[in-house]
């Protein structure tokens, strides 16, 4: 979708969904694994030496 601005210049609109990325992390579902073994130190759950694969499912604090 072009639009024609003054003096004849023509731009493409941008769709929503590819607009800034400071919208999309507001609020993520999926943590990324670091984040994951973050939060389990945090909340205690983790121990020195347990491996990084296999982690439990943990849900982002709000």
């Amino acid at each position: 979708m072009c639009r024609l601005i003054s003096r004849g210049k023509r731009f493409m609109s941008q769709h929503r969904s590819l607009k800034g990325a400071s919208t999309i992390a507001a609020r993520r579902n999926v943590l990324k694994r670091f984040e994951r073994v973050e939060l389990l130190k945090k909340r205690g759950q983790w121990k020195e030496g347990s491996k990084v694969i296999g982690l439990p499912k943990t849900k982002p604090d709000v």
